[in-house]
């Protein structure tokens, strides 16, 4: 009996040991493997020869005050920290959009979080398209929709550019992206190693760092010197797409952090400019005004929500909040705005619908027109008005109404 009792112990021993190594093992080979050179290039003002970076600073990933940053961090992936309440699904109203805008009109319609259909000069545009039930790795965990995208997938138009910001899941969603491609063999606009990612999914795309730019003409192997007449301006390649600067950073697996670049967009069309800010933390707030340069913009998005992270914050440094939003709108000289980022998944600690509320306070601070910054209902679509510049009215500041949503 005792032979026996020994021989068991002695198997767990050789087991345990056994499992040690596999440990030992695994914490040295499997970070390596889920780490991903995406990109290899020369070193530059933004990036190290391994790493993309911000040259205003890098993200900081801080803690309440008076907090560990290791047990907060465990509590909010865990949703033990006492966030507020979200509702579990929010009605939406699909809409149906038409195949095209008018010749010099332009159309948007919010599909949910960082997702806009924009239709100018017979261009169909979608920006961070996802249609996908969770922003996740690894679903059905993850950050869930609570709000079923605005538009069906059916009843999008033929799209001819789609442009992805980062390479964040709720931003890069490759469902999405492969069936957009598949449908419509759409342009797809994304900065430096994000296209490798998509290549290995069988998604061809192209990638530009910040500062560069690409005609449609070039997109669609018309060369540049083309003169281009588009009949009915049906999918008309006169437009130019310019990756530019924003402040974030990026990461598919955690190991592969700042791999690839971040960005936002301007897009020039006949119909006006188009800004698109991705997703961005303030950084030096230059970015606005470096966009700004271009030329006058008809329509920017700009992120309002997943800004706060404990109660009373304003902002998150990978992340702007309703304030810095209106900073950024008057930055860029924008004429019309649409706050995205918001309402769609719950990725921070803020309430549903506290953005939207806030960024009505803050215009109101800064006396600019809430028709100028409106928050859309999800599926909701607007005229876009022709470029005005957008001028101050009075500035009536509710501090008591700001404090009650903190």
């Amino acid at each position: 009996m005792g032979r026996i009792i020994g021989k068991i112990f002695r198997g767990a021993g050789v087991a345990l040991l056994f499992l040690v190594i596999a440990l030992c093992l695994a914490i040295t080979i499997i970070p390596p493997f889920l780490d991903r050179i995406y990109y290899d290039g020369p070193v530059s003002r933004h990036y190290d020869g391994e790493h993309f970076f911000n040259p205003d600073g890098e993200i900081q990933f801080s803690s309440p005050p008076g907090k560990n940053r290791r047990g907060f961090l465990l509590r909010w992936l865990t949703g033990q920290d006492e966030r507020p309440e979200w509702p579990t699904a929010v009605a939406v109203e699909p809409t149906r959009p038409p195949a095209f805008a008018a010749p010099r009109g332009m159309r948007a319609t919010w599909v949910g979080h960082a997702t806009v259909l924009v239709q100018a000069a017979g261009l169909n545009i979608l920006t961070d398209p996802i249609w996908s039930d969770y922003a996740s790795p690894f679903p059905p965990l993850g950050p869930k929709r609570v709000a079923q995208p605005g538009i069906r997938f059916d009843d999008l138009p033929k799209i001819d550019l789609i442009i992805v910001s980062h390479n964040h899941y709720d931003h890069m969603d490759i469902p999405t992206l492969r069936r957009l491609w598949e449908r419509d063999r759409p342009k797809i606009i994304v900065s430096l190693g994000n296209e490798r990612i998509l290549k290995d999914k069988g998604i061809p795309a192209i990638a530009l760092d910040w500062g560069q730019s690409v005609s449609g003409a070039a997109l669609n192997n018309l060369g540049t010197q083309t003169v281009i007449q588009c009949e009915n301006y049906e999918h008309c390649p006169d437009y130019r797409v310019h990756v530019l600067r924003n402040h974030h950073w990026s990461s598919r697996w955690g190991t592969d952090r700042n791999r690839a670049l971040w960005s936002s967009f301007l897009i020039e069309t006949r119909a006006g400019n188009i800004f698109f800010a991705g997703d961005t933390g303030a950084g030096d707030m230059a970015w606005p005004v470096e966009a700004a340069r271009l030329g006058p913009i008809r329509l920017a998005m700009i992120p309002i929500g997943a800004f706060r992270f404990w109660p009373g914050q304003m902002e998150a440094d990978s992340h702007i909040g309703p304030q810095r939003a209106v900073e950024v709108f008057e930055k860029l000289k924008a004429s019309t705005a649409i706050p995205i980022h918001w309402g769609t998944f719950r990725l921070s600690y803020e309430k549903w619908d506290t953005p939207p509320r806030m960024l009505d306070l803050f215009l109101k601070c800064e006396g600019i027109g809430r028709q100028r910054f409106a928050p859309l209902r999800i599926g909701q679509s607007i005229q876009v008005p022709a470029y005005t510049a957008a001028r101050q009215g009075p500035k009536k500041c509710d501090q008591r109404a700001i404090r009650a949503l903190q």
